[in-house]
């Protein structure tokens, strides 16, 4: 019992674990740019890119020149 306890506890922690982590990267990416987490998603919202934060954090960091058009266009829309 307690084994299923620590089990379905641990499979909600992992789900937030990974969130986190993808927050940082995209974090630390996104200030590269000159830009923070929550200004950049913010500007995603207004461009309409609809990029979960997995996603996100995978293109900062093997296809950064992806990602930095995606920042461009989020700091665009920002501007309007």
């Amino acid at each position: 019992m307690k084994a299923w306890d620590h089990a379905y506890r641990d499979r909600k922690r992992k789900k937030r674990e990974f969130r986190k982590l993808w927050q940082t990267q995209i974090n630390a990416a996104v200030r590269q740019h000159d830009m923070n987490y929550s200004t950049f998603i913010h500007g995603l919202k207004e461009a309409n890119i609809e990029l979960n934060r997995k996603m996100l954090a995978d293109l900062a960091k093997n296809k950064p020149e992806t990602f930095e058009e995606i920042v461009d266009e989020a700091k665009e829309a920002l501007e309007e």
